[in-house]
């Protein structure tokens, strides 16, 4: 049996207890009680509470109002945390995928509190992992992740994407580091028959938007006609609709996205895409103005809503967007339409759908309501780990 990991103990109130056994992972910091000394920051910690109870084990946060994510409870609140226990979780995560199909050498492979890792993601790219230690105690045990990754994958490089704003809640500096082989700029990896070039140093979330992938085959079988890709960001969701439709327009505000976006586009010996850069919110007034109609839209944006604060104004925004994108679908055209904002719950967004429509003065009739892709797995009972929205309508005018 290898080193236990824990360090300290710690208590917690009955509210947080109660939320425990009611299936969610974190614990917030106003409901853990005074451990009567000062716990190290990224510690693997035994919770009780208040009444000496043990409730389970959980990674310790000094500084995020999320003081700890917890690892095991109930029956198995006893279960040491060592090398085993989280070899154990990282191969779990590897047989979850394998069993459900996804491809073994473009996925996340782990994905934090979904497969009760918190504070951990693994995205692969071939040869290539790309990590994420979005906590204190992952990060902490860097070494130790980098050993069984190496062990369960023998990867040619592990790159260290340790620039998620989110570090700064938990004190962490933003910095990038690999282990192996030298990580180039951007690979180019295969989805669905698909060339798609990755920046994996400077792209957004560990390069690539993998949580899309099926909702991208949803759009090739729904997709007609002229299509317009707003927010394309490297061409997703364009290259895919191509094969089926007469001309896609590939819009994003980031000329640098626009650019992998043309890679891309000459990559797969495409001829009916054009990339555009500009804003989508302009360009669907634009084409407003000027009568131009489309058979299908997809709307893919940043997460408007970082934060509860900002829910009222996203909403807004949502609205306008998609209000603007339903008045320049043809009759029966489709709107395949997303959020990333995990504020922005499926019944809010169902719900602003439905507002945007009604000042269009058009039907939206809902085709597939659909979530991220399979391998960044949602827990019922913690419903931060169900973040991206589509759903895919049809406007009848």
């Amino acid at each position: 049996m290898s080193e236990s990991l824990e360090t300290a103990e710690v208590r917690i109130r009955r509210h947080g207890a109660d939320r425990i056994r009611g299936g969610h992972l974190w614990v917030y910091r106003s409901d853990v009680v005074d451990s009567g000394k000062q716990l190290p920051a990224g510690a693997v910690v035994s919770v009780r509470d208040e009444r000496g109870t043990q409730i389970g084990k959980a990674f310790y946060s000094s500084t995020s109002q999320i003081a700890l994510r917890f690892l095991t409870r109930g029956s198995a609140a006893s279960v040491p945390i060592n090398e085993e226990f989280i070899r154990y979780r990282i191969d779990a995560a590897d047989r979850y995928r394998n069993r459900l199909g996804v491809d073994a050498k473009l996925s996340r492979r782990i994905y934090s509190e979904g497969d009760l890792l918190p504070g951990l993601i693994v995205d692969r790219y071939g040869d290539t992992l790309v990590v994420q230690n979005l906590c204190q105690t992952t990060d902490r045990l860097e070494p130790l992740i980098t050993s069984l990754l190496q062990e369960q994958y023998k990867p040619r490089s592990i790159l260290f994407r340790n620039d998620a704003r989110v570090r700064e809640l938990e004190g962490l500096p933003l910095e990038q580091h690999h282990v192996g082989d030298p990580v180039p700029d951007s690979v180019v990896v295969e989805e669905d028959g698909k060339q798609i070039e990755v920046a994996l140093l400077t792209g957004q979330k560990t390069g690539m938007f993998l949580d899309q992938r099926e909702n991208h085959r949803a759009a090739r079988k729904y997709a007609h006609g002229r299509a317009l890709d707003g927010c394309t960001y490297g061409g997703g969701f364009a290259l895919h609709m191509a094969d089926v439709c007469e001309r896609v327009e590939a819009v994003d505000i980031s000329a640098a996205n626009i650019r992998i976006t043309e890679a891309n586009v000459r990559r797969n010996a495409t001829t009916n895409v054009q990339c555009r850069e500009g804003n989508i919110f302009d360009y669907l007034r634009e084409a407003s103005s000027e009568g131009r109609k489309y058979d299908t839209i997809v709307l893919d944006p940043p997460a408007f809503a970082k934060s509860k604060d900002s829910l009222d104004n996203s909403i807004r925004g949502y609205k306008e967007i998609n209000n603007r994108a339903m008045r320049i679908l043809k009759d029966g055209g489709i709107l395949i339409t997303c959020t990333c904002s995990h504020h922005v719950s499926e019944a809010i967004f169902a719900e602003m759908l439905a507002e945007a429509a009604q000042d269009a003065g058009c039907w939206p009739r809902v085709i597939e309501r659909r979530i991220q892709a399979m391998d960044h797995p949602v827990l019922l009972t913690v419903p931060e780990t169900l973040y991206l929205k589509c759903f895919i309508l049809e406007i009848r005018t």
